[in-house]
């Protein structure tokens, strides 16, 4: 692979990260932190137009509009249940070293877990690899791993210290990402043409998600009364190093352990050292658990990939 030394300086990787990722996120959290101290939102409703509407209808556009191959999913699932039993186990072991309890149990394993890998993922796979088709189809696979797991487990994990199977099972089977997906394969494996209309509104919903989901979690930051507690900052520390540093080297040696192809191996490794998926607070917020922590993970997270994120793709020498 050509070296990044070739096109682009460190420094300049570095830049280009904040300009064109971290900022743009900021910017719009920041509006969301401002307009709920004016106006006192309802995040219960955003969580749920992010849940019910906007994350369903970019997954359909994304999955619905890029040709997969079979071999391609096979190599891409394989790696992607591995490296999550291995992300797994660290942190089983961090939960009971740490002695967490009920909902903080799973609001660690979600910050953890679940990572960006849409609105975050997706742009910067786009500049490590220069816009190269193959590598966002590799992401894409792993963006729709990321957005079915947290409407099926996730919400299990948040749930199950206070319901039983029922009433959790209930509200999984009302998530309509886990249908989306197998339609969305299922309409471009038989190439039937969406009706124009559908096709446009589809459109106008999947570019609002990232718009919305950004601006829920920074409603839910603005409600956060006072500064983090030392014990809290020491969480968020954990979660933060697990997901962004833990991450990339668990995802490296599935990659060798595997023998996957350099390109695809490349492409997977960025894919899992993106900060916390905005999907832990949605969770967060809809279930009521760990809020707080749900919020300052993201952002503590985002922030500091700046820096990571940068050094993974720079190791790489993509």
């Amino acid at each position: 692979m050509a070296a990044w030394k070739g096109r682009l300086g460190t420094v300049d990787i570095l830049l280009h990260i904040l300009w064109n990722n971290v900022l743009p996120l900021s910017l719009v959290i920041g509006l969301g932190i401002v307009l709920h101290r004016i106006f006192s939102l309802d995040i219960r409703t955003l969580s749920k137009l992010n849940f019910y509407l906007f994350s369903p209808a970019i997954m359909f556009e994304l999955l619905y509009g890029t040709a997969i191959s079979m071999q391609m999913f096979g190599q891409v699932l394989l790696f992607f249940v591995l490296f999550m039993l291995l992300q797994y186990a660290v942190l089983e072991v961090v939960v009971r070293v740490r002695k967490y309890k009920g909902g903080m149990r799973a609001a660690m394993r979600n910050s953890v877990l679940f990572y960006n890998s849409a609105n975050y993922g997706i742009p910067i796979n786009q500049l490590a690899f220069a816009g190269n088709t193959y590598t966002l189809s590799v992401q894409i696979i792993i963006m729709m791993m990321q957005s079915l797991i947290p409407n099926t487990y996730g919400i299990y994990s948040v749930n199950a210290h206070k319901a039983d199977w029922r009433a959790i099972r209930k509200v999984i089977l009302s998530m309509p990402v886990i249908y989306v997906i197998p339609l969305a394969l299922l309409l471009r494996g038989l190439q039937v043409p969406l009706p124009g209309f559908v096709d446009i509104s589809v459109g106008y919903l999947s570019d609002a998600f990232i718009g919305m989901a950004l601006f829920t979690l920074g409603v839910q930051l603005g409600d956060m009364k006072g500064f983090l507690t030392r014990k809290l900052a020491a969480d968020v520390g954990i979660a933060t190093g697990l997901r962004l540093i833990a991450g990339p080297l668990l995802a490296w040696g599935v990659v060798v352990i595997l023998g996957i192809d350099e390109l695809m191996g490349a492409a997977l490794i960025v894919s899992s050292a993106v900060p916390t998926s905005l999907s832990s607070v949605l969770l967060a917020v809809e279930f009521d658990n760990e809020k707080d922590f749900a919020s300052q993970s993201v952002l503590v997270s985002t922030a500091l990939s700046i820096v990571t994120v940068t050094a993974v793709i720079y190791l790489l020498r993509i």
